[in-house]
């Protein structure tokens, strides 16, 4: 059935030019969204030595490495090029400037052969290197940065579906003088730069005693406009009929609101939710500004301890950037129906 799908043509038999530019034009799309986060998880399984070679390859390729009798350590294998034109599989013993002496893993007691390292040929192999994954989770505290984030995250996303609802159900369903203005205004905070109001974040932020507290990276973002906008426009779908008929049961503002727009507004509530998820997962700076005692940093900051001044692991922060954005695609598949359901919608009256 996926087959079918994928090779459906405008013409049945044949492929057509619309066929062949249409295809090109997907798998062009496909490339360019997917080949970066390929490549980063290749990537994240390569040896340090690996991530520096040039140029690149896509697969975790390195040095293949044989056991030798008599030896503790595995040997580097390389390729010898014989005078009879076949070639012959070798282990490096030792090196002596531009010098090898290479025996034969299947003859260790045998006689080295001396080349110059330019006539041998290193053997690589796929090699992956799951210690990218292991050994950070070692050596930093993982679990405290996790936790950290997921409450963040959870927390901030809860609050932020909460205040954006309850203000866009304000703007289309209530009718007041000023509401239009209020909206264009509310809009408006969009055209202003964030880093005009870190400054003034901050200073609320100290002045409340919230530095260095997660409820200081929380709060202050809680109210988007963004959210605002996606909200109000799916409320404006909903029918005015139904909320004056549980006025007429007798039912209070606040269960109209609970058990009415809410449910109602599920697929506009997933995207923002995901939008919100994607933002407080994804958060550096204001972490960075707000909390300065590892004890309450979030994965983000915990990532930057493997950037340092003159050396940068890149081998581990491929692997931990791996990791921090499981959660995210895993949330994506679990709500990826609700994204188009909710911005088809939005707007629509």
């Amino acid at each position: 059935m996926l087959i079918k799908a994928l090779t459906r043509t405008r013409q049945k038999g044949s492929m057509s030019l619309t066929d062949w530019l249409s295809y090109g034009f997907l798998f062009l799309g496909v490339v360019l969204m997917f080949g970066p986060a390929l490549w980063l998880g290749a990537s994240s399984l390569k040896t340090k030595t690996a991530l520096q070679e040039f140029p690149p390859s896509f697969l975790p390729m390195g040095q293949k490495e044989v056991r030798v009798a008599g030896r503790d350590t595995a040997l580097p294998a390389y390729l010898i090029t014989q005078p009879d034109g076949s070639s012959r599989e070798l282990a490096l013993s030792r090196r002596i400037g531009l010098v090898g002496f290479f025996i034969d893993p299947a003859q260790p007691v045998a006689e080295p052969v001396q080349l110059r390292m330019d006539q041998a040929r290193p053997v690589r192999e796929i090699a992956l290197a799951w210690d990218n994954y292991t050994e950070p989770l070692e050596r930093m505290r993982f679990d405290r940065f996790l936790g950290n984030s997921l409450f963040v995250t959870i927390t901030a996303t809860l609050l932020t579906l909460l205040v954006n609802s309850m203000c866009a159900f304000a703007l289309s369903k209530y009718s007041f003088r000023g509401r239009n203005a209020i909206f264009v205004l509310v809009l408006s905070t969009l055209m202003v730069p964030v880093s005009v109001i870190l400054i003034p974040s901050f200073l609320v932020i100290t002045s409340l005693g919230l530095t260095n507290s997660l409820w200081g990276v929380i709060l202050p973002p809680v109210a988007t406009p963004t959210g605002v906008f996606l909200l109000r426009q799916y409320m404006l779908t909903i029918p005015d009929e139904l909320i004056d008929a549980a006025r007429m049961d007798g039912a209070s503002e606040w269960r109209i609101y609970w058990r009415i727009i809410m449910p109602l507004a599920v697929p506009a509530l997933a995207v923002l939710g995901i939008f919100s998820v994607m933002w407080r997962w994804n958060d550096f700076l204001w972490p960075l500004i707000v909390l300065n005692r590892e004890e309450v940093f979030t994965l983000q900051l915990g990532l930057a301890s493997f950037q340092g001044e003159l050396d940068t692991q890149w081998h581990y922060l491929l692997a931990m950037t791996v990791m921090t954005l499981a959660p995210v695609v895993l949330i994506f598949l679990f709500l990826q129906k609700y994204i188009t359901t909710g911005i088809a919608s939005t707007g629509l009256k």
